[in-house]
Parts: C-alpha cells; structure tokens; sequence
C-alpha cells in the first residue's frame, strides 16, 4: 500500500465480494484485535481529515453500544472517526486496496483506514 491507498476492516456481514477483489480472511479474529495489531505498524494520512471512517447508522437504527468507544481506543489519541453514509462506505471499499472480513458479528462494525508516508525513522 502507498500514501493515500485504504484498508478495510470488515464485520462478517459485510457485502466483501461484491465490493471489492481482494479479499483476506481473519474469520478467528475481531476487528478491534486488527487496529491493535496493525495500528502500531500503519502510518495514518496526516494531510486529511477522514483518514479513519465507518459507517454512519442507517435512520432509526444505532451504532452498538461501545463499538465506537473499543475501535476508538485502538486508535492514536489524536485521531477522530469519520462517519459517512453506508452507501457512500461500499463505495469507498470498492477503491480500497482490500478488505480484510473479520469475525466480529456486530452491526456497524466495519472501519476504513487511509495509509499515509510511512517515517523513515
């Protein structure tokens, strides 16, 4: 991946294939267990606001209690999520390097990471 390219994570019930090619499996594992692994190793876009995303809820419907709260804290402190329209995220997961499918089985329970310039030092 190179400065600009993204990354999803996906929930089990993410339409994967149908947006995008390249797709990995981490049935075994959550996605909060991915942004800590990748996290420390993934140099996030600094040149822009959204390079974190999920998916905004659908009217009438909410985001799972503490999803926010668990992938936010996987996160440098400085940085805020994004949300935009679900439409809108399958979309951008449809330019997106891959996606990685996860276990987690909550709603809503999908991110999108934007890789920036990784540190020479």
């Amino acid at each position: 991946m190179g400065h600009g390219d993204e990354i999803v994570f996906s929930d089990a019930h993410f339409p994967a294939y149908s947006c995008n090619e390249n797709i990995f499996r981490a049935d075994g594992i959550e996605v909060s267990q991915m942004l800590n692994a990748v996290i420390p190793l993934f140099e996030l876009d600094q040149y822009v606001d959204d390079k974190v995303v999920m998916m905004a809820p659908v009217e009438g419907d909410e985001l799972p209690e503490g999803l926010v709260e668990e992938y936010s804290s996987e996160l440098p402190d400085e940085v805020n999520i994004t949300y935009i329209d679900r439409f809108d995220f399958y979309k951008r997961a449809k330019s997106a390097t891959c996606v990685v499918v996860t276990g987690t089985t909550r709603k809503y329970g999908n991110i999108i990471l934007k890789k920036g310039v990784t540190p020479l030092d």
